[in-house]
């Protein structure tokens, strides 16, 4: 892989993440794949993640793990890879340990903006937007290179003062997640499906609230799930699934319906779209930039007409519009964003924690 400053050679890559298993999400699955797809170009990757730590739950996630005593160790982590390039995936409290030797040491490293965090917080605690939104701008402002998934991110981040953004898209893994069997799934038809967490920034009610023939088919974990399993009896709460148990669900059901209205992305549609899955979601960013005007889903303002109709869409669209969204292109992508390598730098194995 050659880099801007015309390096072909492997390199050694550390990738520094506050979300990491057991947590599912998109970013988690997709800083897994972007490791598989490095090693297979030949490269080194290792990373700082929160097992490494002490951790104490989250507030009101508590299976969000936060690592706690990070700067020492990540400092040795860092010395001890010697990597020729950086990248903190998260603003949490190893991205930030990360972030400030990187400073101190006078390392370049890149940065990637996964989640809306201050509609999050807004949502829930009532936390200003434009407050958290500042607190990021000063933690992304150094890095060489902020990497966003979407155009429209990144023109909603410049517009909120960001710089130095490139785009980073995503993949989704076709192997895995493509069409099959649905005679299993001993539910109603048509089965509409939810895939992602169970909280109020995903909006899942919405979808719950829906007027739609059928079932309703939610599959997921999160802090909201005793809630709404208590007040929506008749949906289908099949818990957290992984791997070819999720790609399995997707299959066998009918339309994805996705509600959130502050995802910067959605790696679940194009799971879904894989899947052969028309996908029905609000017109905004995230499914907007995965589906466009192709005949893959529909997106409105109306949910439950949204999700109606996209019983009328071709399985085979979508899954020949995912194969436009290739994992090896992505990763191209992240390492042509990544600061120049350190050639000729090693940091000292006994460097002194900042």
């Amino acid at each position: 892989m050659s880099l801007s400053d015309g390096v072909a050679r492997p390199l050694r890559i550390m990738v520094v993440t506050d979300a990491w298993q057991p947590q599912v999400n998109g970013v988690v699955r997709t800083l897994e794949t972007l490791g598989s797809e490095l090693k297979r170009l030949g490269h080194e990757v290792a990373y700082i993640t929160p097992d490494l730590f002490s951790t104490v739950p989250m507030p009101t996630y508590p299976e969000i793990k936060l690592a706690v005593f990070t700067r020492r160790t990540v400092a040795k982590l860092i010395a001890e890879f010697d990597p020729d390039a950086i990248h903190i995936a998260t603003e949490g409290p190893i991205g930030l340990a990360a972030r400030r030797y990187c400073q101190r040491s006078k390392i370049p490293f890149t940065t990637s903006f996964h989640t809306r965090f201050p509609d999050y917080v807004h949502a829930r605690f009532g936390v200003p937007v434009a407050w958290t939104y500042r607190a990021l701008r000063w933690f992304h402002a150094p890095a060489s290179a902020v990497m966003v998934a979407t155009r429209s991110l990144e023109r909603e981040l410049k517009d909120r003062g960001f710089g130095n953004l490139r785009l980073w898209s995503r993949g989704v893994d076709v192997d895995l997640f493509q069409p099959g069997p649905k005679d299993w799934l001993d539910l109603p038809r048509p089965v509409y499906l939810y895939v992602g967490r169970v909280a109020v920034e995903k909006n899942v009610e919405a979808f719950l609230q829906l007027d739609l023939p059928g079932s309703k088919l939610v599959v997921g974990n999160g802090p909201q799930l005793a809630e709404l399993k208590a007040k929506y009896p008749h949906v289908r709460f099949a818990g957290p699934k992984f791997g070819k148990e999720l790609a399995r669900h997707y299959a066998a059901s009918d339309v994805f319906v996705f509600p959130s209205k502050t995802d910067t992305f959605g790696l679940v549609i194009l799971e879904a779209l894989a899947s052969g899955l028309p996908v029905a979601a609000y017109p905004v960013q995230g499914p907007m930039d995965i589906v466009g005007e192709a005949r893959v889903g529909v997106l409105s303002d109306d949910l439950a007409g949204a999700a109606r109709r996209a019983l009328e869409l071709k399985p085979d669209l979508c899954r020949d519009h995912a194969l436009n969204f290739s994992w090896t292109a992505c990763t191209n992508q992240f390492l042509t964003n990544l600061a120049r390598p350190q050639r000729g730098r090693r940091f000292p194995a006994n460097a002194a924690p900042q």
